[in-house]
């Protein structure tokens, strides 16, 4: 069987559980057919055949059962049943799911009734399931997984879902093809962002299309100009470059999603799953007018070649998640997730390549590379990056680190229920600690939201910036707009007291009610947790799909954005950075920050945490 990624099927399932899109590969199947003989020769068992779009349906309408959601429960739990995803007790089972073909009550210990493995992709009410190119091996290596009656991985054993997921290189393209397909049935398909400084136009189509709206130049492609009825305009400072078509929310598309999948993945095989690629192909056609030397083979990646004045564009985008707690027995976690954004304006096929260093003191822990991308040498502390980049924006690397500045919001968030209704609070935090220029702080709002109870009173002043109140949510912006922060640091306290509409008590039966609550005033010697469990009793049932619900906790939200660095000191210098064949063009760098899921805990109230092992 070849290797790499090809595609048996893939299908589109919306919140009814109606498979609305559908499509199999023939060529890849019979692919499947020729492996699963050769393994079976002398069994005499029957081919399996890809199922119809109801036996997918109703497939997958029995895991949601079963697994108690879309994604399941990841975990093995007292409803989960011998054969199914969560029995296996993998997490990732939560995201490459396996279908059974056969009703609960039928013997379903045949591989042949089992489809698998199929990477699940959610997005904008709709489920995509790509069923990737597998050797059949592998597939009743799994089925073996699913039948052992012991719970996790044994220790020391061989045969585990990571150790077999991480030997089938189909399922990163797999989970590739969902993404793409889920971005165009979403309408989200914007390209990364990458931070440009003021230039001149190179006009053409492009520039009347989108110089109006203050987005830079593309790279133009080599076919004949259309019309447009936008005006033109020059680009901006620090205006973003994006190519791709924007669009929002919209119906099912089969005819878009035709012409992506014939273009993007014929026969089943992956090439090129950029849009922005596929529609200049679609809208502008190619031209023999100056095509490539004959030596250089074009990538798939770059059908076209530019044209026009020359530069090349790194952006370094960082996104800081934390959990902040403020408490001795709970260690505060800081993460960083990282990307590198490129836009190379060069004409003809160059390669360009730069040491890329820190490594070290960005403590990376995972690192990945667009396929244009070789890393022919790398070291402890230094890595060089070979690549032929593509059209438009794209992300060259991704990667996981740490804050290496340490966090760039420091401090601690209180509240205290004196009464059902009513509680105190207090935040104190510590901006920009240890940073300095070029680093800036732009913005930082923190938000203390309360989605089941509405708020009724607010009173409270702080150190620095203002408040803003809703019904569910308090919001303190300490850095608004026209105010940055940068070479020092700022410390602000924020005290307050929050009053709530009272709740609505459920009605009981003919119990004695007060007995009931004076019984648990008894058993509680905390005042504070009596009245948080008084509460908690006439509360809404939160939605417990993720494994931690944070409407189930008291939290404040910490948003922000830094610009001039990265903090996890991830940087390219723009003097290394090589072209060949050697041009004159300028190369410019930017880095920006932001922050993602960034919580200061109650240290007062109860917290999710891991547990260190």
């Amino acid at each position: 069987m070849p290797s790499g990624c090809s595609i048996r099927a893939l299908w589109i399932i919306n919140n009814q559980d109606t498979v609305v899109f559908s499509r199999r590969f023939p060529v890849v199947e019979k692919q499947w057919c020729s492996a699963y003989k050769t393994e079976n020769e002398n069994t005499g068992l029957d081919l399996p055949r890809l199922p119809t779009d109801q036996q997918i349906s109703d497939s997958f309408t029995r895991r949601k059962r079963r697994e108690g959601s879309t994604r399941g429960y990841g975990i093995r739990v007292a409803q989960s049943t011998k054969g199914s995803d969560s029995w296996v007790d993998d997490p990732i089972t939560r995201h490459i799911i396996s279908l059974c073909l056969t009703e609960e009550d039928d013997d379903d210990d045949d591989e042949r009734n089992i489809l698998w493995p199929i990477a699940l992709h959610t997005k904008a009410l709709y489920s995509i399931l790509v069923l990737p190119l597998v050797e059949p091996k592998e597939m009743k290596d799994y089925v073996k997984l699913c039948r052992r009656s012991d719970c996790g991985p044994a220790v020391g054993e061989d045969l585990s879902l990571s150790s077999l997921l991480l030997n089938i290189s189909s399922i990163t393209g797999a989970f590739m093809v969902a993404h793409a397909f889920g971005d165009i049935i979403s309408g989200d398909t914007v390209e990364p962002e990458v931070v440009v400084s003021a230039s001149p136009s190179v006009g053409g189509l492009f520039d009347s299309l989108t110089g109006s709206i203050g987005i830079s130049s593309r790279a133009k492609p080599v076919a004949a100009p259309v019309a447009s009825s936008n005006p033109s305009g020059a680009a901006i400072t620090g205006a973003t470059a994006s190519d791709a078509p924007k669009a929002g929310s919209r119906l099912l598309d089969r005819d878009l999603l035709r012409n992506f999948i014939a273009t993007a993945m014929p026969f089943g095989t992956p090439l090129d799953l950029s849009l922005s690629n596929i529609s200049a192909m679609k809208a502008n056609g190619f031209s023999s007018a100056d095509p490539p030397p004959q030596e250089l083979k074009q990538p798939a990646w770059k059908p076209y070649l530019y044209k026009g004045k020359q530069r090349l564009l790194f952006t370094i985008h960082e996104t800081v998640s934390a959990a902040m707690y403020d408490r001795d027995e709970i260690p505060d976690n800081v993460s960083v997730a990282g990307q590198i954004n490129c836009r190379a304006e060069l004409e003809g096929l160059p390669d360009v390549s730069f040491p890329l260093a820190g490594l070290s003191t960005a403590h990376i822990e995972a690192i990945s590379f667009h396929p244009c991308a070789q890393v022919p040498a790398h070291g402890i502390d230094k890595q060089n990056i070979v690549f032929q980049p593509p059209l438009g924006n794209f992300v060259l690397m991704r990667y996981q680190a740490g804050c290496g500045l340490g966090p760039p919001v420091k401090g601690f968030y209180q509240l205290s229920m004196v009464s059902e209704d009513e509680g105190a609070f207090l935040f104190k935090v510590h901006l920009m600690e240890g940073y300095k220029a070029p680093l800036s702080m732009e913005f930082c709002t923190i938000t203390m939201p309360f989605p089941r109870r509405r708020i009724v009173a607010f009173d409270g002043t702080p150190s620095a910036g203002t408040v803003l109140t809703t019904e569910h949510s308090v919001e303190w912006r300490i850095l608004g707009s026209g105010r940055s922060l940068s070479g020092k640091s700022l410390e602000a306290t924020f005290p307050g007291t929050i009053k709530f509409s009272p709740l609505q008590s459920r009605r009981k039966g003919d119990g004695d009610d007060e007995e009931s609550e004076d019984e648990s005033a008894e058993n509680v010697v905390n005042v504070e947790d009596f009245l948080v469990q008084k509460m908690n009793k006439d509360l809404p049932a939160a939605e417990l799909e993720e494994p931690f619900c944070w409407q189930a906790y008291d939290y404040a939200k910490v948003s922000f954005k830094i610009v001039g660095a990265s903090v996890s000191r991830m940087s390219i210098d723009t003097k290394s950075v090589n072209i060949y064949p050697t041009t004159k063009s300028p190369v410019e760098f930017s880095a920006q920050v932001t922050s993602g899921d960034y919580i200061l805990w109650n240290t007062l109230g109860k917290a999710p945490s891991a547990a260190v092992v």
